[in-house]
Order: C-alpha cells, then structure tokens, then sequence
C-alpha cells in the first residue's frame, strides 16, 4: 500500500493577491499537536520585500483618502471576523 503526502505550501499575499514571490527558500510548518510537518512556509527574499513594503505605501496613500467613518466601518467589520 503507497501513502501520499500531501504538503500545503504557504504563499505569500501580496498587493490583494497570492502570489510564490521570488525567494526559493523554504521552512517547515510543524503542527504543535504531534510535532509531524503539516505544511512548508516560502520564505521572503528581498524583492520579495521590496514588493511587499511599494504595495504597503500605495494601499496606506489611498486609504488616507477614504473617509474617516468609512475606515471606521471596515476596522469594526475586521474586528468581527477576527472574533468570529
């Protein structure tokens, strides 16, 4: 009898989206239960970085500009699905 292992790669998100980036590092995720590999994290280089910090100064730039009760509404809504 063959098993497979299935092992789920962590991408990273970047500008609203999934993306493997350029890094080809990687490092295991561990489940904490059972110590067993559960999955393997992509490791960020430095256009990795690069990308991520030039797409976190464009979204801070534009959400300066939404209105004040605006940012409120979607804070709250965040707030509530990191409770649910």
């Amino acid at each position: 009898m063959s098993t497979t292992t299935v092992t789920t790669t962590i991408n990273h998100f970047i500008n609203g989206a999934e993306t493997a980036g350029e890094g080809d590092r990687t490092q295991p995720v561990y489940n904490p239960a059972t110590g067993a590999v559960s999955g393997e994290l992509r490791l960020a280089n430095r256009a990795d970085l690069d990308a991520t910090v030039a797409a976190a100064r464009a979204a801070a730039d534009s959400w300066g500009d939404i209105s004040l009760a605006k940012r409120t509404a979607v804070l709250f809504k965040f707030r509530e699905l990191v409770a649910s």
